[in-house]
């Protein structure tokens, strides 16, 4: 293996910079061709052993790494093709302020309390799913979904509950 990978290091280092010019002639873009010849040498690497003596390793990696490039091309040709088509996704308004309040009241919970309130209220795990889910027994999540309620109550309580409580 030691022969293999010092081959592809003399390889690689031979002929990187004549397939990224290459392969940004084709794409005209640095950053998208730079990311198709590393895509590329990765395959190569991957299948470096079936090469046999007679092969051209970088006309294979300059194949790849152009088809590489195109069909990534071809993707966002089809991503913009689709928007122009159905529009813009539809804008998400901001976190209200009660989604703020709930995140803010769930980083006092520790992160093994956090999982499990949101486990249970969010995902609609019951308290067995959970530990089968998260490897820890049923008696210890019912006492994390405890301890996190209680933690929680002062903070998630409305303004009148509060008033009520002092």
């Amino acid at each position: 293996m030691a022969g293999d990978s010092e081959r592809f290091e003399a390889f690689y280092r031979g002929s990187r910079q004549r397939v990224l010019g290459c392969v940004f002639l084709v794409t005209g873009d640095l950053a998208e061709a730079q990311d198709a010849v590393q895509e590329a040498y990765v395959r190569a690497w991957q299948r470096w052993r079936s090469f046999g003596p007679d092969a051209d390793p970088e006309a294979w990696v300059r194949l790849v790494a152009t088809r590489v490039a195109i069909s990534r091309w071809r993707s966002l040709r089809s991503r913009a093709r689709a928007y122009l088509r159905h529009g813009p996704e539809p804008a998400h308004p901001p976190p209200g302020p009660e989604t703020v309040d709930l995140v803010n009241a769930l980083r006092r919970l520790s992160p093994d309390q956090r999982t499990a309130i949101a486990l249970h209220y969010f995902a609609g795990l019951t308290v067995a799913e959970i530990a089968a889910e998260t490897g820890v027994p049923t008696g210890t999540i019912k006492a994390r979904l405890a301890r996190g309620r209680s933690t929680l109550a002062p903070y998630l309580a409305t303004p009148s509950e509060r008033r009520s409580g002092d």
